[in-house]
């Protein structure tokens, strides 16, 4: 291999991290939300919680981070 084509690739694989990285923190919180909404449904409270904690340690600014915060507060002493 070349080294112009293994510099290439390498560039390549660093703008995808990069993209990923940079991603929408609404949608990413809205991942975690959903992930926690299966764990409620298969009552798995510890996990779910941590989740809910989670989106508010790490997306405090967004719509999700509120739906979690009342996620929390119903699921509280389960």
């Amino acid at each position: 291999m070349q080294w112009h084509h293994r510099i290439n690739q390498i560039f390549s694989i660093g703008l995808l991290l990069l993209a990923v990285g940079c991603g929408d923190p609404e949608a990413k919180s809205k991942e975690i939300y959903d992930t926690a909404q299966f764990e409620e449904q298969q009552r798995n409270f510890k996990h779910a919680r941590q989740l809910y904690e989670r989106i508010l340690k790490e997306y405090p600014e967004t719509e999700t981070a509120k739906q979690a915060e009342t996620r929390l507060k119903d699921i509280e002493g389960k």
